[in-house]
């Protein structure tokens, strides 16, 4: 399929597009650049005609600051964010009960393990980006009236009334494609008749954002309060900017936000030396705090994304997370379908590969979130004992370092790749549905680079020997690009933009001496090391869902 131009009628009663992204959150901005990226069309809906001045999300880690870096926003992000030194865990008398460093520069995707930031900040950096791809239009300042869905199986596009906010103008956009990024209500999910699976209670919390000219006199990491009668987390977010949320009464949130008196005793035990007029209070709310998955992702071609999809706590860190790994999931699989490049059936993959991910970090979520905060007798007990443990042994701070994102599991491109029975078990190497890692490297010409700038928008046969004619001819026929990992000190041929040096020699230990195929979301689709099945051999688990329609 030729994506299609939008081509509003005379009238301007109609639009037709390969693909309608439902909210300009920062999911469905990533979503429309990587749309674009794979150059597919879409127009972009957002009631709002500016980035939402208020800030929301605060968190993002090192993976998915990668999925930034594929639209070219990490740069400008990392100019604009603030690395976290990692979490400390204090009593209800703010006594350093446990802490995580998380203080090296680096983590083993390329950017430091935490970044706090300011979403409307980077809300903005997004949309600088849209201005810049012909391929999107941004609609701000326009209401979603209505999703009418065409029968099921027919591949007829989906039709969406549209209203100009300042014109009161409606008119009918159809789509080849929708996704949903539009939030915890979204009216594409109620649009597919999807609900939500309730993983754990709803929590009450008090949210408070404070600029603040002076330093607060505090480590800079996360604080975590595990005081079960008031709960409560702080985080510095940028240089002037600061977050505190407590877990409160009705009457106690009330009473904390129509007094300000209240509201300085709340934050006191960080800010009791910070004279009074330099506390800037930008924002007080209240959150319900849920943790839902909803039970269908999709109908048709029509998909739900972030919030759409999935609430968490906030304990990890990774609610904006999960739904731009959503869109990176998501995006290069759709873009091949609209093409003609793969069938319809790969589209399926999507919620089978991200629906139990979700559904991982959330229940994380809310595990660790009652270990933190519950209390039950059973859970002080065992929150002592973690920590007496954890001090003694290493085995917490471990835990808590270790990345949060398990590999892919579900769907045919996220089987484990087999091992003969005969063989013994190999070294640990590339597995299929896990994200390779990105560590420093360097190009043909010796200039540094990321690994991820390397390997182009689509597949990657990453290999640190030579391919067999077999393994060729695969690269030759998905198409694939073929990129060689060398040792440190070997010289490349000048000008081979195909060759890169290793100079940590992190990738080649990671590829055990044989080769990854990666998907365009960085993720391993197959691997070959060992005695674990040979690459073109496995390719029988996931060829054929790659191929257009009959072939």
């Amino acid at each position: 399929m030729t994506p299609a131009t939008p081509t509003p009628s005379a009238s301007g009663e109609r639009t037709d597009t390969p693909a309608a992204v439902l909210g300009a959150g920062p999911v469905g901005l990533v979503t429309a650049l990587l749309l674009a990226r794979y150059g597919v069309p879409c127009h972009v809906f957002e009631r709002h005609p500016a980035p939402y001045p208020l800030p929301r999300a605060v968190h993002m880690d090192d993976e998915v600051m990668r999925i930034l870096q594929a639209v070219d926003a990490a740069d400008a992000f990392a100019a604009r964010s603030r690395p976290a030194l990692g979490m400390q865990l204090v009593d209800a008398h703010h006594r350093v009960l446990a802490r995580f460093l998380r203080d090296a520069p680096l983590g083993s995707h390329g950017f430091p393990q935490a970044n706090m930031f300011d979403q409307p900040e980077l809300e903005q950096i997004l949309r600088d980006l849209l201005k810049q791809q012909p391929l999107i239009h941004l609609h701000g300042d326009t209401e979603i009236l209505g999703i009418t869905l065409p029968p099921p199986g027919s591949a007829l596009p989906t039709a969406i009334r549209v209203q100009d906010l300042p014109t009161g103008q409606e008119r009918t956009v159809h789509a080849a494609a929708v996704l949903g990024c539009d939030g915890a209500a979204s009216l594409t999910r109620r649009a597919i008749g999807s609900r939500h699976q309730v993983l754990g209670e709803p929590q009450h919390w008090f949210v408070v954002d404070v600029r603040c000219p002076i330093p607060l006199p505090v480590w800079e990491g996360v604080h975590q309060v595990c005081d079960p009668a008031q709960p409560a987390t702080y985080m510095r977010i940028g240089d002037d900017r600061y977050r505190w949320e407590f877990r409160l009464t009705d009457q106690e949130a009330d009473a904390a936000m129509t007094d300000r008196a209240r509201l300085l005793q709340l934050l006191s035990p960080w800010t009791a030396n910070i004279p009074e007029q330099h506390l800037d209070v930008v924002r007080v709310a209240r959150y319900t705090f849920r943790a839902q998955v909803a039970d269908r992702w999709r109908q048709d071609r029509v998909f739900l994304l972030g919030d759409a999809a999935h609430l968490t706590p906030p304990f990890i860190g990774q609610g904006l997370g999960a739904g731009l790994r959503d869109a990176h999931n998501l995006a290069w699989k759709l873009a091949r379908v609209l093409k003609g490049q793969s069938a319809e059936t790969l589209l399926d993959t999507y919620e089978s590969e991200r629906r139990p991910h979700a559904i991982h970090l959330v229940r994380t979520a809310v595990l660790i979130g009652r270990a933190m905060t519950s209390a039950h007798p059973a859970a002080r007990a065992s929150r002592r004992t973690g920590l007496a443990v954890g001090r003694h042994t290493g085995l917490l701070t471990q835990a808590a370092l270790t990345t949060l994102s398990p590999a892919l599991q579900g769907g045919a491109l996220a089987r484990r790749t087999l091992i003969s029975r005969r063989a013994p078990l190999p070294r640990r190497g590339p597995q299929q549905g896990e994200t390779i890692p990105q560590p420093p490297l360097t190009t043909a010409d010796g200039r540094p680079a990321r690994l991820d700038d390397l390997l182009g928008n689509g597949f990657t046969l990453l290999t640190c020997r030579p391919l067999t004619p077999d393994e060729n001819r695969l690269a030759q026929a998905l198409p694939a690009n073929i990129v060689t990992v060398l040792p440190p000190g070997d010289t490349p041929t000048s000008g081979d933009t195909t060759t890169c040096i290793d100079t940590t020699d992190t990738l080649r230990t990671w590829l055990r001496g044989g080769i990854a195929l990666l998907r365009p979301d960085r993720v391993v689709l197959a691997a070959h090391h060992g005695n674990n099945t040979p690459l073109v051999e496995s390719a029988h688990s996931w060829a054929k869902i790659l191929a257009p329609t009959g072939h």
